[in-house]
């Protein structure tokens, strides 16, 4: 058996252009990762690397070049060296300085170790058994863009709603949601907002004190990450419970994560495996927030359908689970059709139904 791994570059286009606080984004790239044995290429593992332009740790000039190097790499390794653990494997073999690299070939191994059926976890949910409760998710835009979104979002049967914050005038957003709360008590309609850091550190218990107002569940990130006497200072005294989001990029190490969320000790925080470097870190911080009594969701970075499938099956690992952010499969005019689906506030997978991926068979 000759083990091959490959990758292939794939450019996502969204269906509208997708407001943050950062910018407007119109497409996103990610990088294919393939595993298959050489004799028997059918079977493949896919797994995606995804960085974020200005936000992930592995956005950096030599990334590409890096992903190849390592999928040489891997193509001279023996399978037996993944049969005990592949996380604990890859997280020796791969730098830490490349999370969704790390994510990649973790799902891309898993997939492969099961048969190439993008079976990631063996569980109800990849079965079609248990769908996820999901957020319905409000991206930025000018006060009749957003408001649309809304109405959809209720149309199609969304309990929760979360609203990209930041990049409108403060007021029209507060009136955006005084709208929803005119239509909806907080036992119909649970809102939270996502600020992606667009809070200075003067004006943001100013902001949270005038959100309140709207009985939201949370606000992601209300000032930049790195900030940490800051926001340990709002996480003590916000009068809207505060999930940490991008603050948690860069803490690989079981310890440095103990010492961020003792230190600031938010309500919850926001798993981004893509961002955080796979499934296992995920567990890392999962187990530390329960130790902590801290709350957390999990939430897809604009993956498409590949890495989305991956992050579902792995947060259905987990009982008693809150809304999570894994509604972004939509996003994409050229997503890869899958299994996957969203009814009234659910991501479900039918398992009779196929993906096409043809365009990522071995040999293309």
């Amino acid at each position: 058996m000759a083990l091959v791994s490959d990758y292939l570059k794939y450019t996502l286009h969204f269906r509208f252009e997708a407001g943050t606080s950062r910018g407007v984004l119109t497409e996103k790239t990610s990088y294919i990762v393939r595993i298959y044995d050489s004799e028997n290429p059918a079977v493949m593992g896919l797994g995606e690397c995804g960085p974020l332009p200005g936000l992930s740790a592995d956005d950096r000039p030599d990334f590409e070049q890096r992903l190849s190097e390592l999928c040489q790499y891997f193509s001279k390794l023996d399978l037996q060296l993944f049969s005990w653990n592949v996380p604990i494997v890859l997280n020796q073999l791969i730098s830490q300085e490349f999370p969704s690299i790390l994510f990649g070939f973790e799902t891309a191994m898993l997939d492969y170790l099961s048969g190439g059926q993008r079976l990631i976890v063996d569980n109800e949910f990849a079965h079609g058994k248990r769908p996820l409760p999901i957020n319905g998710l409000i991206w930025m835009g000018d006060r009749g863009f957003m408001q649309r979104q809304i109405e959809e979002k209720l149309q199609a049967g969304y309990t929760t709603l979360k609203l990209k914050i930041g990049a409108i005038d403060f007021q029209q957003e507060l009136d955006l949601l005084a709208s929803i709360r005119e239509r909806f008590s907080p036992e119909q309609i649970t809102l939270r907002v996502d600020a992606n850091g667009a809070f200075s550190p003067a004006e943001a218990m100013h902001k949270l004190e005038k959100l309140a107002a709207f009985q939201l569940h949370s606000i992601e990130q209300p000032i930049r990450a790195g900030q940490h006497e800051q926001m340990a200072e709002l996480c003590g005294h916000s009068p809207i419970p505060i999930a940490l989001d991008e603050e948690l990029i860069g803490h690989m190490e079981y310890v440095d994560k103990f010492k961020l969320l003792k230190k600031i000790s938010p309500q919850f925080i926001i798993l981004k495996p893509t961002l955080l470097g796979g499934l296992r870190h995920c567990d890392e911080w999962i187990e530390l927030a329960n130790r902590l009594n801290i709350g957390w969701w999990v939430t897809s970075a604009l993956e498409s359908n590949i890495g989305l499938n991956a992050i579902a099956q792995y947060t259905a690992k987990f009982r008693h689970l809150i809304p999570q952010g894994l509604g972004t499969g939509q996003l994409y005019h050229n997503n890869f059709q899958s299994p996957l689906n969203i009814d009234h506030g659910t991501l479900l997978y039918r398992p009779d139904e196929r993906w096409a991926l043809e365009a990522l068979s071995a040999g293309q």
